[in-house]
C-alpha cells in the first residue's frame, strides 16, 4: 500500500516522503497513529503543492538572505563603549550588543548566536565579524568600537 507520511517515522523516512508498506502495517499503525495518509490522486497533488511552495518559501528565504548579506557587507558596525585614556575598554563588547547595534543602525534583526567574534573586543578600533544568516550564507563585515560620550 502506498502512504504519504505525515511525520517522521524513523525506519520509513521524514515528512511528506510516499513509501509503499504492507496493508497491515499502514492500517494497523501508521493510519491509527495519524503518522500517515493513504496515496489517493488527491492526496499525490495535494503533496506535489506543498513541494512547490516549499521550494518556493526556500528561495525567498535565500534570496533575502543574500538581500541582507550585501547590505552587511557594505555597513560598518558601530558600537560605543565606556573606554580608558589608553584605548582599552571598561569591560568587552559582545555579540549581543553587536546584535542591539545592527537594529538599531540598519533595522535588521540577527539572533546574537549567529554573529561570530574571534575573542571578546577589549579595545577601540575596527574588528570583523562573521554573520551567519542561514542557507550557508555568511556575511563579512565589520565592528568599529568608538569611545562613549
Amino acid at each position: 500500500m502506498k502512504v504519504i507520511l505525515t511525520g517522521d517515522v524513523k525506519p520509513l523516512g521524514t515528512r511528506g516522503s510516499l513509501v509503499d508498506v504492507k496493508d497491515g502495517y499502514a492500517n494497523n499503525y501508521l493510519l491509527r497513529q495519524g503518522l500517515a495518509v493513504v496515496a489517493t490522486p488527491g492526496a499525490m497533488k495535494q503533496l506535489e503543492q506543498q513541494q512547490h511552495a516549499k521550494k518556493r518559501k526556500q528561495a525567498e528565504e535565500v534570496a533575502n538572505a543574500q538581500d541582507v548579506a550585501t547590505q552587511l557587507e557594505q555597513t560598518v558596525i558601530k558600537v560605543s563603549a565606556k573606554a580608558g585614556g589608553n584605548g582599552r575598554l571598561f569591560g568587552t563588547v559582545t555579540n549581543a550588543q553587536v546584535a542591539d547595534a545592527l537594529h538599531e543602525q540598519i533595522g535588521v534583526t540577527i539572533d546574537r548566536h549567529k554573529i561570530e567574534m574571534k575573542d571578546g573586543i577589549k579595545a577601540l578600533g575596527t574588528y570583523p565579524v562573521e554573520i551567519r544568516l542561514g542557507n550557508n550564507i555568511v556575511a563579512k563585515s565589520a565592528v568599529q568600537v568608538v569611545a562613549l560620550k
